[in-house]
């Protein structure tokens, strides 16, 4: 952290972190994070030790990652939106000792072997303590942060990045990407899924501006147009889906967003030669610090299929092995292998997936060199460019979330009544969604609302399916394993539903139940209800997104159309986006 202390020395007066409700100056951001650094340490907190952090994303999410970096410990962002539960398991898998956490969250997580610091009760403590960095050493080799991944067992499980690591993505990003301290970045990503990693400190380390968008901004294209313009963003990462909407838009030819990074899924076509920004393709895991390859995606006049994933990133080393760990011809695919200063320590407490995912490297005379087994199938173009081809198991990416269907699977099956199920992702134009196969006892009481709430206890939103389709059996292969190529589409009389008529309770619920009605030709329409369930789809759920723009005055984006497909709950979306904007419901 010593080469951010080196920018804010340099120009204290430089903004650091802006949002809607608070400036930060590095000088600021510095002082702030030193302060809460000494209450750290005060409280025993050095190398290896976890620190979670449990915030909205902002200013003050920033200013306690770079304290427990500051005090020698590696920060653990927690989402606050998540499962109680889940986080829960997390700080009790990590051994925490400390979370730090602000307003009613930490009551709402509830109490464990983890003490909380609460930083909305702490102001005059911590204005005591120095505005100086506490003196700590620490190795290249500890950890700096560590961030949990969805898990094929029915657990999440925890990636450990070290110092080393990350200096070799901040390396790489500001040299490849010529980032200087005119630049100003945005923030989107939740603080728990690794692209705010790549999103806050290479540019710190630059001496850049980092700006945070508000939660409906960041979610619409349209709205984050508006806000990446108004705010002379330059740099900005957006998971691939958002990325792609915000290419089919016009853009002014004078804006001053100069890169658009984007990765977390399969980017489906290039760019238009009118865009006035460079659109960049990124591939990594998270066990392998966030970006392990990346390159420029030409601009074209026509569509011509999925652009390829650039080639490795400085200090990472990539492999296409057969079975046989033996590498294959261009133009042949195999499975994607990571090596070399962005490969992670391993996960915590799993030695088991230690051992299957992170594999010596046999490439290399070092017995301590290791290779990170992706699970991605992929081949290397005649130009050393690669193509990424999908996957050899049966994980999933959503919106640039990894999700293990086996995850859900475990939730699931704990639900009254489910003797089995099995979890797969549908795509339909371009927009993928999660379908659960559930086979019931006669005795069974199952309801879509039910099953949702029962597994949003365990799982965080974007791992709960939207659908859930009952069958006698699932389908097996010859060797006994699920046979997800064999199972039905779903149709309207194995879907699972909310059997009870709700009328619309407000007038937002009103109106959306009237543009359901329209839209899908059915008179009458529960606010219950899930759009898909009744013959809604992608082109339909466009309309609903224009004919809720001209009622509200809204920007609705079509996953959330996806997220939340009933009356009830996209009238709950739509009221919060009203209330930010301050427009009458009414």
């Amino acid at each position: 952290m010593e080469l951010i202390q080196s920018r804010a020395q340099a120009a204290p007066d430089a903004v650091a972190l802006v949002s809607a409700r608070k400036t930060l100056s590095y000088r600021e951001m510095e002082s702030r994070s030193n302060q809460l650094a000494h209450q750290l340490r005060g409280a025993g907190i050095g190398p290896e030790v976890v620190v979670g952090i449990c915030d909205d994303r902002g200013p003050d999410m920033v200013v306690s990652a770079l304290a427990v970096l500051k005090a020698g410990g590696a920060y653990l962002p927690l989402d606050p939106e998540y499962p109680a539960d889940r986080l829960q398991f997390i700080l009790d898998d990590t051994q925490a000792p400390l979370l730090i956490t602000r307003g009613e969250i930490g009551e709402r997580i509830g109490k464990g072997r983890w003490t909380v610091f609460n930083l909305d009760q702490a102001a005059t403590q911590l204005a005591a303590n120095p505005h100086t960095p506490p003196e700590v050493k620490v190795s290249e080799q500890n950890l700096a942060y560590v961030i949990y991944t969805s898990g094929s067992t029915g657990q999440p499980k925890g990636v450990q990045i070290t110092h080393a690591n990350l200096l070799n993505l901040v390396s790489w990003h500001n040299q490849a990407f010529s980032v200087s301290p005119a630049d100003r970045a945005s923030q989107l990503a939740s603080l728990a899924f690794d692209a705010a990693v790549w999103e806050v400190w290479p540019n710190l380390v630059a001496g850049s501006s980092i700006h945070f968008p508000d939660n409906a901004t960041r979610v619409s294209p349209r709205a984050l147009k508006d806000w990446l313009l108004q705010e002379h963003i330059t740099i900005s990462f957006v998971p691939t889906p958002l990325a792609e909407s915000l290419m089919d838009l016009d853009w002014p030819r004078e804006a001053r967003l100069r890169l658009l990074l984007t990765g977390g899924d399969t980017l489906r076509h290039n760019p238009s030669p009118n865009l006035p920004f460079t659109l960049v393709n990124n591939y990594g895991p998270t066990e392998c610090t966030v970006v392990a390859t990346s390159g420029v995606v030409a601009p074209t006049q026509h569509r011509v299929g999925s652009p390829a994933i650039g080639r490795a990133v400085s200090g990472a080393e990539v492999y296409i092995l057969d079975e046989q760990l033996q590498r294959v011809e261009p133009g042949v695919v195999g499975e994607l292998y990571i090596g070399g200063a962005g490969v992670g320590r391993g996960y915590i407490n799993r030695p088991d997936l230690d051992a299957e995912r992170f594999v010596p490297n046999p490439f290399s005379q070092t017995a301590s060199d290791r290779l990170y087994r992706t699970g991605d199938l992929a081949s290397f173009l005649a130009d050393g460019q690669i193509v990424f081809s999908g996957r050899i198991d049966e994980q999933i990416k959503i919106r640039g979330y990894r999700i293990e269907p086996g995850e859900i699977v475990a939730a699931l099956d704990q639900y009254s009544g489910i003797k089995a199920s099995v979890v797969v992702a549908r795509e339909e134009n371009g927009d993928k969604r999660l379908i659960a196969y559930v086979v019931d006892s006669a005795a069974a009481d199952l309801s879509h609302t039910g099953l949702q709430d029962f597994l949003k206890k365990y799982l965080p939103d974007y791992m709960v399916p939207t659908t859930f389709v009952r069958v006698d059996s699932l389908p097996m292969t010859a060797s006994g394993k699920v046979d997800r190529a064999a199972l039905p589409a779903p149709s309207p009389e194995q879907i699972i539903s909310d059997p009870q008529y709700v009328a619309p309770r407000t007038p937002v619920e009103e109106r959306v139940v009237a543009m359901l009605s329209q839209l899908l030709g059915i008179e009458r329409v529960s606010v219950h209800d899930n759009f898909f369930f009744l013959g809604g789809h992608s082109l339909l759920g466009t309309q609903l997104i224009a004919r809720a723009r001209d009622a509200f005055g809204v920007e609705i984006p079509l996953r959330t159309v996806f997220d939340s497909p009933t009356a009830e709950e996209l009238s709950a979306v739509i009221e919060d986006m009203l209330r930010n904007e301050a427009i009458s419901v009414d």
